[in-house]
């Protein structure tokens, strides 16, 4: 077999004597299909038919790259890569595609080299499907741009799995590609100088498993290529555009899944993220060293997170579902289902804070290994939406450092002891906070007027989302507010026809709904109170 060394010279030698410039001009006929066999091939064949096929990518003979070529290996087999495509562009119509063929388990693309399994420089419209790609001690594929943007890059059907970092290493290397971050996919590194975008990238249908992160999109956040602004006026980023990730399966892994970075118009939807985040990240005296979580925005502007299940997070400093980070705007989750993670929400705003994100119909349960906060820092949130939530069995929930917000529909079930905690100035800085529903907590101050009473789901099973669903006798049912959006559905599926507060949008389902007695409201409202109390004096003297 070629060393990976071998096989990187023949592929970078191709790149630079065939650009894009003049693909089309080589050939008459649009593709040609190579074959790779490493069970039967032969590198003195042609591996223009499967009968004729290579054993090794070293044996390639070709004379140029065109759009529509196709480079399939064949099932069964496993293939050493490591290379480097620069410039290899196909046409939206006629991508180059790199895939399997045959049948037998996923041909599999690996290098044993602390490497990328496959890196794409300055590359457009290119497939690679149906493949599994592993690198033990290195990572993924790498899309980056040096001269130009890259467009129409598609992933679809790939199985990523064995690029692990010991999961208490702390946060991944993002400088140098999927390799040191070991990632599954890396677009572009952070930070970075180069000012042309990834854009229309697609990732679908594929899985993630046992690797330190899966995908992570970077981008420029200024000219001067720094990872940090010194203020915000030197904010001046290039957005990646068009980012698709649907019907994706992310489990079992060190650290984060998605991390959205500098995109606008981004859309995260119908992806599983089960049991990332697991490095729990403390050392021997039990300090924090660093912080992941599962699906983050980081820079981004218009996008959104929705139809995906989160769960399992360890990480004690973050492990949210819910992560505006570092100035996003105008971004969103809904229809989020979140369980067992370290907290719902901490969002992280910089500079002037971030500017009309929202966090719509998600239901949020056992989140409660820290304390869940609307904002930290002073800069805040401003225009927040956080509304129509199911929230049940939560630790301590902050609301805090928020402008201009509306929190609204909520229903907030906390667990024995818990807190809601609150800037008292809430109402003066312009945020409205109506019509929640708050049960085995005291109703905090600036929501006063809010119901605290039992919420009236049709269950009380955890592990069953339909258990939140409402009763038809909930007093919830027609207690929410309008609230003015796009929104036709709940976090059901259903069609809303009804203002209720939660998650569910309907007229209730027949339940049995047990109201509290006189002497049971009172008992709970008196344990409350102490539980606040005491939460008050240990933060004092602590």
């Amino acid at each position: 077999m070629k060393s990976t060394k071998k096989i990187l010279s023949v592929l970078l030698a191709i790149s630079f004597l065939f650009g894009c410039m003049g693909l089309m001009s080589y050939a008459e006929d649009i593709g040609t299909t190579y074959y790779i066999d490493a069970l039967t091939g032969d590198d003195a064949n042609s591996g223009l038919s499967e009968s004729d096929a290579i054993k090794t990518i070293g044996g390639l003979k070709m004379t140029t790259v065109s759009a529509g070529d196709e480079f399939l290996f064949k099932n069964g087999g496993r293939y050493e890569c490591g290379f480097v495509l620069t410039d290899w562009c196909g046409t939206k119509e006629n991508p180059i595609v790199i895939s399997s063929y045959g049948e037998g388990e996923q041909a599999i693309l690996y290098t044993d080299a602390a490497t990328d399994v496959m890196k794409l420089v300055d590359c457009s419209y290119i497939t690679i499907s149906d493949v599994s790609v592993t690198a033990p001690n290195g990572g993924g594929i790498w899309i980056d741009t040096v001269n130009k943007a890259s467009v129409g890059i598609t992933i679809d059907n790939v199985y990523f799995y064995d690029m692990p970092n010991g999961k208490v290493n702390g946060r991944s290397d993002c400088t140098s590609g999927a390799a040191v971050a070991r990632a599954a996919v890396m677009v572009k590194s952070f930070p970075n100088a180069s000012r042309c975008p990834v854009n229309d990238l697609t990732i679908s249908n594929c899985e993630v498993y046992d690797i330190a992160n899966g995908f992570i999109i970077w981008g420029s956040w200024n000219e001067t290529g720094a990872a940090w602004c010194e203020s915000e006026d030197d904010i001046d980023p290039v957005f990646n555009k068009g980012l698709l990730i649907t019907n994706c399966y992310l489990h079992d892994m060190d650290a984060e899944a998605i991390l959205i970075g500098m995109c606008d118009g981004a859309l995260v939807t119908n992806c599983r993220m089960i049991d990332c985040c697991q490095g729990e990240g403390l050392d021997e005296n039990g300090e924090i060293q660093f912080f992941t979580a599962a699906c983050w925005f980081w820079g981004s502007v218009n996008s959104t997170v929705q139809y995906c299940e989160i769960a399992g997070q360890k990480n004690v400093g973050d492990g949210m579902t819910v992560d505006f980070d570092s100035y996003s705007h105008n971004c969103t989750y809904q229809y989020i289902y979140s369980h067992d993670n370290m907290r719902f929400v901490c969002n992280n705003p910089n500079y002037s804070g971030h500017h009309g994100n929202t966090v719509r119909y998600c239901l949020s349960i056992n989140d409660n290994g820290g304390r869940s906060t609307t904002a930290v820092g002073s800069a805040g949130e401003h225009e927040l939406n956080f509304y129509n939530n199911t929230i049940i069995n939560s630790a301590e929930f902050q609301l805090k450092n928020m402008y201009d917000a509306i929190v609204a529909n909520n229903i907030f079930v906390m667990q024995d002891g818990a807190t809601f905690a609150y800037d008292l100035d809430m109402i003066s800085r312009g945020n409205t906070i109506t019509n929640n529903c708050y049960y085995n907590v005291m109703t905090p101050l600036v929501d006063i007027t809010s119901l605290n009473t039992v919420p009236g789901f049709a269950g009380d099973d955890t592990e069953d989302i339909m258990s939140f669903v409402l009763s038809k006798d909930s007093p919830l049912i027609g207690a929410g507010i309008e609230i003015e959006d796009d929104i036709t559905t709940d976090f059901y599926g259903n069609e809303i026809t009804s203002n209720n507060i939660g998650c569910y949008g309907g007229n209730g389902v027949d339940a049995e709904y047990k109201a509290e007695s006189t002497i049971e409201r009172l008992i709970r409202m008196i344990k409350n109170i102490f539980q606040t109390i005491i939460h008050e004096i240990m933060v004092i003297f602590d």
